[in-house]
């Protein structure tokens, strides 16, 4: 019984279905791990796939396809089914190379598709030496026997084509191997089995704990080295699931400058590292310089020059009051990326700790299509495979032309209050035209999954945006906002024309109209809408009072203008459309849940590169597979194997052939041998035979 079950399951193992399902398997696997990004951060999935099919694809291991689970049995039962068919193949196969079949039968020979029979000048003797005399020079190897029914010649050429098989099913045992040793199979191995544990990223590498380390004899890993300018590290982080493993180099790494170079548009052109290995060991110390397509190997560990980030670039900020009644710069910043400061107010009333997470001098994005401005009315959503695509990696990338610029310095902070809690910003140094006129861009987000919502501040006519904030300022600090209403009021309907009764209305109005706007901006006064005026009289309304808020904010503006000596403006198209983005930033900006906007005004750049230390022990048997499979595809398509028979009786000589593939040149080789050999034998070359079926 367990005979029986032993050779059913090495009959199965050693198929060449099972193999061939295994390699569909891992094909479909290897589409998806090309389509889909690998290894990013869980979050930029999230967002990818929202929260339904996040969890699904998390589990499944689509993230990090090739080094799931499953991708690396399959792999292992993938080692498994081809060593068991080379086994299974190799005696039977080697039979067949040594073997000249010279017992082959007369019946048997006629029933070939390639045969003819020759009519030999000579005597049998002389005819079977003569034809063993061509069929060496034409190189084949012969063997004569006698078979009863004549003498038989059995020759072979080509026979070393079978060795392809083995080269290219070795190729693949080979470069299996090297995936598995690779995939981080060892590493999986000890997680699995409890002896290492991952942990958060977001922690001093003093604070990891010793069954989040990895020691300098683990033998394959891949994992990413952040060195900041002047600072050096001996430790790499590999990520596995959401979570990290800090893995301990033999060397240190310094680095002691990072070049970059840019195109126009802002997109990295070039970036190199100049670093210093120090071995721990030793203490001897070299230099080296990497960059893209460059790598350096030192001790089995390839470094690759990976990418770039900031490495604590000094920012110069200015927060800008978003209090009402408390307008101008609450206090000039000196931050650090990667650091916090204390950002509070006593007399305000908030307090909060500031934490510069990010900066980046360049940002190059694509700005086609987008003239409307983010807010406005832009594309339409995407659908279908517009919409899929947006998911997808480099492997399904189409043609599309993009308008790619270079916007300016940002960098990214967080607002972290006394409870813990969070709130992102990302704020752009430069102003960024959209639609012909110019706004500087500040994004928020409550979540690091979220993406980032952003209000646009319109520029001034003096290219400033002092007027928005004067404007917002008047419109919401209930100790400014009577007065307000009342020069609008007056502006209105003046006095001394008998229009007191409307003055008072438009100014009560006009109260209701920025009280509510205060709340909320829109919303308030949407909701407003909605629940005091009927259905059909909403639109109309919804324009009153929008009319309002712009007759408001223009005064506004005369009025920053008049306490700055300036003299008033004319209304114009291009200054009703500066009011009309007024409002609607002044209406975001009741979202924003910050006490001050943070102006970037300077920055000292510091750079930190990121390289990818790699110990792949698969990787010369990954090249040596490579090689050998090329070697054996070449073998089996290029190296034909054919045998020929020269079956010599009284007044005949039945010439037979056999190849082990159909081709196109099978029936001229065959009409050359025979031609050669009626030369050899003296016999005329009869008319062709019909074909029949081997």
């Amino acid at each position: 019984m367990h005979s029986g079950i032993a050779r059913a399951l090495f009959e199965l193992f050693s198929s060449m279905r099972f193999a061939i399902s295994l390699l569909t398997i891992l094909s479909i696997a290897s589409v998806v791990g090309t389509v889909v990004r690998q290894n990013e951060p869980f979050n930029a999935y999230l967002n990818q796939f929202g929260p339904f099919w996040f969890p699904v694809f998390e589990k499944l291991g689509l993230y990090s396809v090739y080094n799931a689970g499953w991708f690396l049995v399959i792999l292992a039962f993938l080692v498994l089914s081809t060593t068991l068919c080379i086994v299974r193949q190799t005696a039977p196969m080697l039979r067949e190379m040594r073997s000249f079949r010279e017992r082959a039968r007369e019946a048997s020979l006629r029933s070939f598709a390639h045969r003819v029979s020759l009519v030999p000048a000579q005597p049998p003797a002389d005819a079977v030496e003569r034809a063993q005399a061509y069929l060496a020079h034409a190189g084949f190897t012969s063997r004569v026997a006698d078979n009863g029914e004549g003498t038989l010649l059995a020759a072979r050429q080509g026979s070393a084509g079978r060795i392809g098989y083995f080269l290219a099913h070795g190729a693949i045992v080979l470069i299996c191997i090297g995936g598995l040793l690779d995939g981080n199979l060892p590493l999986r191995l000890q997680v699995w089995l409890g002896d290492k544990h991952t942990t958060a990223g977001d922690q001093v590498i003093a604070n990891i704990p010793p069954s989040a380390r990895l020691g300098t004899g683990n033998p394959s890993f891949r994992g990413d080295v952040f060195i900041p300018e002047g600072r050096s590290t001996s430790f790499a982080v590999l990520g596995l699931a959401d979570g990290i493993l800090l893995q301990e180099l033999p060397f240190n790494v310094t680095l002691d400058k990072f070049h970059i170079e840019h195109y126009q548009n802002g997109m990295p052109k070039r970036f190199a590292s100049d670093i210093r290995i120090t071995d721990r060991s030793s203490g001897q110390t070299t230099r080296h310089t990497i960059e893209v397509n460059h790598p350096l190997t030192v001790d089995g560990i390839t470094l690759y020059q990976s990418s770039f980030e900031d490495g604590g670039s000094k920012l110069a900020i200015k927060a800008r009051s978003l209090l009402p009644g408390r307008p101008g710069v609450l206090r000039e910043i000196e931050g650090v990326v990667g650091e916090s400061l204390a950002f509070a107010d006593g007399a305000a009333g908030f307090s909060y700790t500031l934490e510069f997470t990010d900066f980046r001098a360049f940002n190059v994005e694509d700005m086609r299509g987008n003239e409307g401005g983010q807010g406005d009315e832009g594309e339409a959503a995407p659908r279908g495979m517009d919409k899929l695509q947006r998911h997808l990696g480099s492997g399904a990338k189409g043609a599309e032309v993009r308008d790619l610029r270079n916007i300016g310095p940002s960098f990214t902070f967080k607002l972290r209050d006394p409870a813990g809690q969070a709130r992102e910003f990302h704020n752009y140094m430069l102003p960024i035209e959209q639609g012909g006129r110019w706004f500087l861009y500040t994004g928020l987000r409550d979540a690091q999954a979220d993406a980032f919502r952003y209000m646009r501040i319109p520029l001034d006519e003096r290219g400033g945006v002092d007027a928005w904030f004067a404007i917002r300022d008047r419109l919401l600090d209930p100790a400014q906002r009577d007065a307000l209403v009342a020069r609008f009021a007056a502006r209105s309907f003046p006095a001394g024309r008998g229009q007191d009764a409307m003055r008072e209305a438009l100014v009560q109005s006009a109260r209701q109209t920025l009280g509510l706007f205060a709340e909320k901006g829109y919303e308030t006064l949407g909701g407003f809408i909605e629940k005091s005026v009927p259905e059909a009289e909403r639109g109309p309304a919804a324009d009153v009072l929008v009319r309002i808020l712009q007759g408001l904010a223009w005064e506004a503006w005369m009025l920053h203008r008049e306490a700055g000596g300036e003299p008033p403006l004319q209304l114009d198209p291009a200054r009703a459309t500066f009011v009309n983005d007024t409002i609607a930033a002044i209406s975001d900006s009741q979202f924003y849940g910050a006490p001050a906007w943070l102006q970037l005004d300077g920055f000292e750049e510091r750079h930190a590169t990121v390289l990818q230390a790699t110990r792949s022990p698969g990787m010369p048997l990954v090249y040596l597979g490579a090689l050998l499979l090329v070697l054996g595809v070449f073998a089996m398509l290029y190296i034909r194997e054919r045998r020929l028979f020269v079956l010599v009786k009284p007044n005949e000589a039945l010439v037979a052939m056999s190849s082990n593939r159909r081709a196109l040149d099978v029936d001229e080789a065959f009409r050359q041998h025979v031609e050669g050999l009626a030369a050899m034998l003296g016999a005329p070359v009869p008319a062709s035979e019909p074909r029949e079926s081997a």
